[in-house]
């Protein structure tokens, strides 16, 4: 369920804001004069939902090389490549 709050809490209750958005750590949509102007949310969940976009962004890539016919890395050249990461750090 969305949480919907007026502006003017933002004002009046910025604290009751901030401890909503980390508690309940999702968006709260913010309204003026009855319509939609502003989302809020805490830093972590901003962060975590960039993770998610950055995460879902390489996943279409990926699904649009494996459509134009590239196979990719076995597991064997993967774990090759990180060994050799790893010792040449």
């Amino acid at each position: 369920m969305p949480i919907i709050k007026p502006i003017s809490d933002l004002r009046n209750k910025s604290n009751e804001i901030s401890e909503l958005a980390h508690n309940a750590n999702e968006p709260i949509f913010i309204t003026k004069n009855g319509e939609g102007d502003l989302v809020v949310m805490s830093m972590s969940h901003y962060s975590n939902m960039q993770l998610k976009l950055d995460l879902l962004s390489k996943l279409s890539i990926a699904q649009n090389q494996r459509a134009e016919g590239d196979k990719g890395k076995t597991l064997k050249q993967v774990m090759a490549n990180i060994r050799n990461s790893i010792n040449a750090g």
